[in-house]
């Protein structure tokens, strides 16, 4: 495919907004219903720069969707060896970037700048800080009892004390070693369920990632930033900006001498209130018809309001919703069909009793034809079944859509 002229100033239409974003997010090529290779896998992960990790987990754990939404069916395990285990093979560490994530190694060097940053008590929970300060002898004894038993999750330490504040329930143990995650003195050795079970960097990452060269903090963010505009395609500043969660005025340094360098390319969208940049090698994508269900943490949707600019599509988490208030459900996945963003379902894995259950399907009002799109979203739930291990497809509710779903399963 062409690449887009060289000039500053390019205008772009919305919907090439649109097929440069889904291009960008590995959203172009084929899925298939056979279990991947890791070099798919990694593929996939480098072209989204990273893997939201999050608790909830009631279809499946955040981090295993992107990468299935975006090639299909693949061994979890193949993700979790290059994920948490040691020596070679490993690909990723944890540390917080959109939240905490699983990032490439090649990243660690870039994000050294942000644990000094958190030694300092920005950037960092402030009780977390606070509790740091206030008990500098403790967090010196946990990080020596890591030192001398090897890898520990909080709750055994020898003295995992309790709870010290109201930081999401955790004890002084816990307070205590996620310090030490943050500043970079400890790092996650692998997982134990969800709990993060920590030790040493130098025990767990490969010696070549600790010893390579540190760029300086303005280096870094302009790094993190043109990987933000990899990943993007095209954005605004505010969206080059959350990707990595990086500092306002920091940011907007390392774009002016992106776009002075050549790196970025200023833009102009189709509806878009704000200025764009794209990376001056992105080809130019023709239409992508890409379909799929997409978790809440994909970076495809996780920013809101790039999520209603370029699809034009209202979506909100409502976990934390009371269920009577609730609109659409507990765990509710966007669909993607064809390039657009034209419904939700609400989803949950019983695995129990081996069954993907779906408490409902909201297709969005313009969609004038609905029969092709139930039909792809029929073929996605058996294909998620599926890499599920998940028998039987149930749905729920006795609406038009759903008794079309059903019809079809």
């Amino acid at each position: 495919m062409p690449a887009f002229p060289g000039s500053a100033g390019v205008s772009l239409s919305a919907a090439d907004a649109r097929h440069l974003f889904l291009s960008a997010q590995g959203f172009g090529g084929r899925r298939t219903a056979a279990a991947s290779r890791w070099p798919q896998i990694d593929a996939a992960v480098a072209r989204m720069g990273l893997l939201q990790i999050d608790s909830v987990n009631v279809l499946v754990r955040s981090h295993y969707l992107p990468v299935f939404s975006r090639i299909g069916a693949y061994p979890r395990a193949a993700l979790d060896a290059r994920a948490f285990e040691k020596g070679k093979r490993r690909a990723f560490f944890e540390f917080w970037a959109h939240e905490a994530s699983l990032l490439p190694l090649d990243l660690y060097p870039l994000m050294k700048w942000r644990m000094r940053r958190a030694a300092a008590g920005s950037g960092i929970y402030g009780g977390v800080h606070r509790f740091a300060s206030e008990n500098a002898d403790y967090v010196a004894a946990v990080r020596a009892e890591i030192v001398r038993r090897g890898a520990l999750a909080a709750s055994e330490l020898d003295d995992p004390g309790e709870r010290s504040g109201p930081w999401w329930g955790w004890h002084k143990g816990k307070t205590a070693l996620e310090y030490l995650f943050w500043t970079g003195e400890v790092t996650t050795a692998f997982r134990r369920g969800f709990e993060r079970v920590y030790d040493l960097p130098e025990r767990v990452l490969p010696a070549e990632i600790l010893s390579a060269e540190e760029p300086r903090e303005a280096e870094a963010i302009r790094l993190l930033v043109a990987r933000s505009a990899s990943a993007l395609g095209v954005a605004t500043e505010a969206d080059l900006r959350d990707y990595f969660r990086l500092p306002v005025a920091e940011t907007r340094q390392a774009i002016a001498a992106l776009v002075e360098d050549g790196v970025l390319l200023p833009a102009a969208v189709e509806g878009w209130r704000q200025p764009a940049f794209f990376a001056a090698d992105a080809q130019a994508p023709g239409k992508i018809g890409a379909s799929a269900l997409l978790s809440p943490f994909d970076p495809l949707v996780w920013h809101r309001p790039r999520t209603e600019r370029i699809f034009d599509f209202h979506y909100r988490l409502e976990f934390y919703t009371p269920g009577p208030k609730r609109v659409f459900g507990y765990f509710v996945m966007p669909l993607l069909y064809r390039g657009a963003l034209v419904g939700r379902v609400d989803l949950k894995a019983d695995r129990a009793a081996g069954v993907l259950r779906v408490p409902g399907v909201f297709l969005e009002p313009k969609v004038k034809r609905p029969e092709p799109v139930v039909a792809t979203l029929a073929a996605e739930l058996v294909h998620l079944a599926g890499w599920l291990e998940l028998g039987e497809i149930a749905i729920t509710g006795e609406d038009k859509t759903a008794l079309a779903l059903s019809a079809l399963l």
